[in-house]
């Protein structure tokens, strides 16, 4: 009778909540423990699908605690086997996922080469050694536009290959999104994935899930090991998705599933405050009791306002001096403002920074289909969405002025099939 183990998890996020040091450090200490879970928990290997860091190059403060906790988890024997996500990838640029497995930190499964839509390509696969598990896997891209790299890939020789098979990937499965987010992903089908794999992988969406895919075989998304918006610690506080980390026990082949939690327990406190047909004066008041009830040592608060205010301002509400009157610390409580209207102000469109960033863009393909027929179609908005981030990508520290605009003139080039001048 054979029985090993493995740990799975997804969407760490290293980095996330960039201007809320204590919610930022509390999603740190989630990943820290996770990583301790896999060797308390004696697990041979750790997959990680994606996301691991929230941007491709996060403040080296941040990647520090990770990296060395990794390379503990290493030096005790276990490994480590990685595939990017949409947050931690961007094409032609180096990223921490990169230096760490130069380092020899973990193992990076998934080939990166950017392929023409459409190119049939054959699906890689390595062997971990002591226990014999086939791994594979496909890297997440933004929006969805890795999708056509699961209807092009060739997966007949890794499908034949004996033994226990894993796959990774960092994609939302449709079959399997939450009612929440129906409406705003597209994801691959569950047919997309490769068959006769025993146990899949999965990361991108922040919602656990566990389910079966094509032919069988465990499908399972342990979930965002911390979060990163106020929607993702809602669901987690309801029970609706865990937050850490998943263990596998393979027995004969068949994976069992644990979800473990590691995010501190009652760290962050929701506060909803409905301030509808209050003047900024006795809305100051009501905010003002409603987080002293809340505040506890160490409590991160995260309080939503609600209504349209008959009188004032948001700012003369002086949330700030609130905040540390409430928590001693201003920083120790994140706002969450966007349901809240000055008196006569036009409720703002719903959505999170996705939903804004699809809005822009479909209003960008409308003014320009006419002259540029090109752009009609999902290819069309595919291309524009995915000129959108590269375009955005931010300057590394160091790199020069010229090398950045290089590279983003190549990006460029490459998405619309362009050659550069002079080129053949």
């Amino acid at each position: 009778m054979s029985r090993w183990s493995f740990a799975h998890l997804a969407d760490a996020h290293v980095g996330a909540w960039p201007r809320a040091a204590p919610f930022r450090a509390a999603l740190r200490a989630s990943v820290l423990r996770a990583l301790e879970v896999t060797e308390e928990r004696g697990c041979e290997f750790l997959l990680i699908s994606g996301d691991l860091f929230h941007t491709p190059v996060p403040d080296p403060a941040e990647v520090a605690p990770i990296a060395s906790a990794l390379k503990r988890l290493v030096d005790s024997g276990r490994r480590i086997y990685v595939i990017y996500g949409s947050h931690d990838y961007v094409a032609h640029r180096t990223s921490w996922l990169d230096v760490l497995a130069a380092a020899g930190v973990f193992v990076k499964v998934a080939p990166e080469a950017v392929r023409s839509e459409g190119t049939r390509w054959t699906l890689p696969f390595l062997v971990d050694g002591p226990t014999g598990a086939r791994i594979a896997g496909i890297s997440g891209r933004s929006h969805g536009l890795d999708r056509e790299y699961f209807r092009a890939v060739d997966s007949e020789a890794f499908r034949e290959e004996p033994g226990f098979k894993i796959f990774q990937f960092h994609a939302a499965v449709e079959e399997y999104l939450p009612p929440h987010l129906r409406e705003h992903i597209r994801g691959i089908r569950r047919e997309d994935l490769p068959e006769g794999c025993q146990y899949y992988a999965g990361g991108h969406i922040h919602y656990t899930y566990e389910g079966e895919g094509p032919g069988g075989g465990a499908l399972v998304n342990p979930g965002a090991v911390f979060g990163t918006s106020r929607t993702d610690l809602e669901n987690a506080a309801e029970g609706r998705t865990h937050q850490g980390l998943a263990i596998v026990t393979v027995l004969d082949d068949r994976p069992s599933v644990e979800m473990v939690d590691t995010a501190p327990a009652g760290a962050v406190r929701l506060v909803e405050i409905d301030l509808e047909g209050q003047g900024s004066s006795e809305a100051r008041e009501v905010i003002a009791r409603s987080l002293e009830a809340a505040s506890a040592p160490g409590a991160l608060l995260f309080p939503r306002l609600r209504g349209e205010l008959t009188s004032g301002t948001a700012a003369e509400l002086d949330l700030a001096g609130i905040a540390r009157a409430a928590a001693g610390t201003a920083s120790s409580v994140l706002w969450e403002t966007r349901d809240l209207l000055a008196a006569g102000a036009e409720a703002r469109p719903p959505g999170d920074e996705a939903d804004v960033e699809g809005r822009g863009i479909l209003g960008l393909l409308d003014q320009s289909r006419p002259s540029h027929p090109w752009l009609d179609g999902p290819d069309g908005e595919r291309v524009v969405r995915e000129l959108v981030r590269e375009l955005g990508v931010a300057k590394a520290e160091g790199e020069s002025r010229a090398d950045y605009e290089a590279a983003r003139l190549a990006a460029g080039r490459r998405l619309l099939g362009v050659s550069a001048p002079g080129a053949d």
